[in-house]
């Protein structure tokens, strides 16, 4: 048993003595930095039965803007979502101010207004087969088509 355990102590500095003489190759060729301009996906959240941006919101909106700055921006589809909570009619008008609210701040970090599609639907499909609110649809989700100048 003894020399078991001096033959493994023994295997274990011979391999770890090799470790100071390890080079790494370049991997620059072999990692390259995602395109800006492309098809981007991205969620503003809104707090609950509100419409208007949070910080988080701008900021988040000011950093999508600024990715994208320099690109082709063809289409921009924003679409206002809400929750359960209030009747169909309420939600329905929160979503679309939601929706307009990140059209709007877009739209003032210089992406073409022409380019907008701006919907709503509101709660539908807020509530889960077991009956629970869905909070994470508090939110507006923006899908852009972007390419190169």
């Amino acid at each position: 048993m003894k020399w078991l355990i001096g033959c493994a102590a023994v295997a274990a500095a011979a391999g770890l003595s090799g470790c100071g003489v390890t080079r790494f190759m370049d991997r620059g060729p072999v990692v390259a930095e995602p395109a800006r301009c492309t098809a981007k996906r991205f969620e503003v959240y809104f707090a609950d039965s509100e419409a208007r941006l949070t910080e988080a919101a701008r900021q988040a909106i000011g950093m999508e803007a600024a990715q994208l700055q320099g690109c082709d921006i063809r289409k921009v589809q924003v679409l206002g979502l809400a929750d359960a909570r209030g009747g169909a009619t309420a939600n329905q008008g929160l979503s679309e101010r939601r929706a307009q609210a990140v059209a709007e701040a877009l739209t003032a970090a210089g992406w073409p207004a022409p380019a907008f599609e701006v919907e709503a639907v509101g709660d539908e499909g807020a509530v889960t087969e077991a009956g629970v609110r869905e909070p994470m649809r508090r939110r507006t989700e923006v899908l852009v088509d972007a390419v190169p100048r």
